[in-house]
């Protein structure tokens, strides 16, 4: 599944309009890309890009989540927040960044501004924010190349960084490769495990328990950003200690109790990943552990045990609408970019409805085949996702289309 490369500009600051200026955090800059037409044909799940009148965009970095700096009026721990965005800009190499002391957040005076760089993207999220990897300086491609991600490439990002120093916690989605997520949790893993930045303040976790009756105490912890972001609201709606947490979350599965795939690769949703006792809380996974399901998402947990370990076979493209008739004819296309040839004797296909179709035979090193679908499997053209396992039922890659891309008749979909 390739990435875009898009190269352009981090901007944190407005020379004219300073007190109207970005808010930069510890996972959100402004970027400024060089070519805007790149980002418009990035898979989308919401209306659109949401540029503003500069031309910029919010990019949300992929695979990370930091605590919050502000959120709806209220924050997270003040130190480890601040930590996350501060060693973001000095790592993009901004200098001497002075926020207004009226406006906490808002950038007064920066030295080095803007500076350029480029980021590897697949989609927009929702709220028409670019979701990405993200790179200081040149690239060695050319901007708009399709490029295939891999573990190395990604641990050179600045999301990479910020995971490996412990100062932001790994959120992982569907849309999010299994060899990247594998690479990025281990970088997350060994952080926690020495005690690295946030983690030696963190609560809330599988080995403890935070007690929180109101929102001042939650303000001062060092806790899951996503389960902070819902205790955040309802404490501002009113609510006083943990009695009522549960049944508000699950009153708007869309908002609150966001779906989720478990450990165990049974679909659940936020309630299922926390345990209240009194007004104490904890997570019962840790987070690299879970994967969110998007608010759009097409997808369900695939039967069986999951891949825990990188590997190589990739779905690239699919013809999901042939013209005319389609039983027989739509095809998926498979790429092994490894230097030996890979036995697919038992290995399996499967739409969204779990339909799924056996292969067979050996994929050479280098090659690539085109599958023809049978009647078990049906590719949707109202959007869809595609699922490769291997012989042992392990998810070896997993990639989905939208509506708007279904509906191009004759049109070949490429990841």
């Amino acid at each position: 599944m390739p990435y875009k490369l898009i190269e352009g500009q981090f901007h944190i600051h407005y020379s004219d309009r300073p007190r109207s200026g970005p808010e930069p955090d510890g996972d959100t800059l402004k970027f400024l890309p060089d070519n805007p037409v790149l980002v418009e044909d990035l898979h989308r799940s919401g209306p659109g890009p949401d540029f503003n009148g500069r031309n910029m965009i919010n990019l949300r970095f992929d695979a990370i989540d930091a605590l919050e700096t502000h959120f709806s009026g209220m924050h997270q721990n003040e130190h480890w927040a601040e930590a996350a965005r501060d060693v973001l800009l000095r790592e993009v190499g901004f200098g001497d960044v002075h926020f207004f002391a009226d406006l906490r957040h808002k950038v007064e005076s920066v030295q080095h501004h803007p500076r350029c760089g480029y980021i590897y993207a697949r989609t927009l999220d929702s709220h028409g924010r670019i979701v990405a990897f993200v790179y200081t300086g040149d690239s060695a491609q050319v901007d708009g190349a399709d490029v295939f991600v891999n573990a190395e490439d990604v641990e050179r990002s600045l999301n990479a960084h910020l995971l490996r120093e412990g100062l932001v916690y790994p959120s992982f989605y569907t849309t999010l490769p299994v060899d990247l997520k594998a690479s990025l949790a281990a970088l997350s893993v060994e952080a926690r495990q020495n005690r690295r930045g946030l983690w030696a303040d963190a609560t809330g976790n599988m080995g403890q328990t935070a007690e929180i009756g109101k929102l001042p105490t939650l303000e001062e912890l060092v806790i899951w950003p996503k389960l902070f972001r819902r205790l955040a609201r309802y404490f501002a709606s009113g609510y006083q200690g943990l009695a009522e947490f549960e049944s508000w979350l699950r009153a708007d599965p869309v908002h609150r109790d966001d779906r989720v795939i478990l450990p165990n690769m049974e679909l659940g949703n936020i309630h299922d990943v926390i345990e209240i006792t009194g007004n104490r809380v904890r997570m019962v996974y840790e987070p690299e552990e879970i994967i969110i399901l998007p608010d759009d998402a097409l997808t369900v947990a695939p039967p069986g045990p999951t891949l825990v370990e990188p590997r190589d076979i990739r779905i690239i493209a699919a013809l999901v609408n042939p013209v005319g008739r389609e039983a027989g004819l739509e095809k998926v296309t498979l790429l092994n970019p490894a230097p030996q040839a890979a036995d697919l004797d038992g290995w399996v296909i499967a739409d969204r409805a779990n339909g799924r179709q056996v292969l067979q035979g050996t994929l050479e090193a280098g090659a690539l085949t085109q599958v023809p679908m049978s009647q078990q499997v049906r590719l949707s053209n109202r959007g869809d996702s595609i699922t490769l396992f291997d012989s042992a039922g392990r998810q070896i890659d997993q990639v989905s289309y939208s509506e708007r891309e279904g509906q191009r008749e004759g049109w070949t979909v490429i990841f």
